[in-house]
């Protein structure tokens, strides 16, 4: 039996990078698999088309997870379309770097309201169909600059600590309803940024990091299998960051 037969999970911001990577090794362990996109509908439905490979139901909605409406709307049609929603990830996410003496208030807003407005839309329209099915694992895409900050982004380490104590919150306010809430902290991950790098600049960022490599989108998205499995049913309120030790 596959780690997530039988579970329907939604993701948000699957249609590239990380979330892609996610809905892709969900879909493989045989979980049914909702996902959101906001703009590139042609790279969703490819997605979509290659996650149905797998033999489970896989759609694909465009939806804004900074929306409150939406996300209400997302859920409702998830539920009418699949049933139930046993894993929630919370991936959407985008970064707007500026140091604070430059940075404009609409780039605070817009890092603020898409990262961490985004988890609690989504995670507040899931949670009453959870608590009615009496069980659910929340997973949010936090990062290892939210556990200890970084030059030039200051409204993305705030975002993704605040995303820390929330899921911390959360663990508390659920856990005793069989519902988990854990996030997870990626550090440097493989993108299509990082592959423009030249080899002394990676150099440079290894000499941080223990393991000497950056990380795949692969390996993060294992991590939310597992998290999303019955393999971690005693484990909430953590935050795991995946990052070759460099949070060491």
């Amino acid at each position: 039996m596959k780690l997530l037969e039988n579970k329907v999970v939604l993701l948000t911001g699957g249609s590239r990078g990380i979330g892609a990577a996610v809905a892709r090794e969900m879909a493989a362990q045989g979980a049914d698999v909702a996902f959101t996109y906001l703009s590139s509908a042609e790279k969703a439905e490819a997605i979509r088309e290659e996650l149905s490979a797998h033999g489970g139901k896989v759609r694909a909605y465009r939806s804004d997870a900074s929306s409150f409406e939406d996300a209400a709307g997302l859920v409702k049609e998830v539920l009418e379309e699949f049933g139930r929603i046993d894993v929630l990830v919370n991936n959407a996410g985008i970064t707007r770097d500026n140091l604070m003496l430059r940075m404009s208030e609409e780039q605070w807003d817009e890092v603020i309201r898409v990262n961490l407005k985004s988890v609690f839309n989504l995670t507040k329209h899931c949670l009453r169909p959870m608590l009615k099915n009496r069980g659910g694992s929340i997973i949010n895409l936090s990062s290892v600059v939210g556990m200890f900050g970084n030059a030039g982004q200051a409204n993305y380490a705030a975002s993704k600590a605040g995303i820390i104590g929330f899921t911390k919150s959360i663990a508390k306010e659920v856990g005793s309803r069989s519902i988990r809430c854990n996030a997870i902290a990626p550090g440097f991950i493989e993108t299509e940024m990082t592959g423009e790098l030249d080899e002394k600049t990676k150099e440079a960022y290894f000499a941080n990091i223990p393991m000497k490599r950056f990380g795949t989108a692969k390996e993060v998205a294992e991590l939310c299998v597992f998290l999303g499995s019955d393999m971690s049913t005693y484990i909430t309120g953590q935050v795991i960051s995946i990052c070759g030790g460099l949070n060491t």
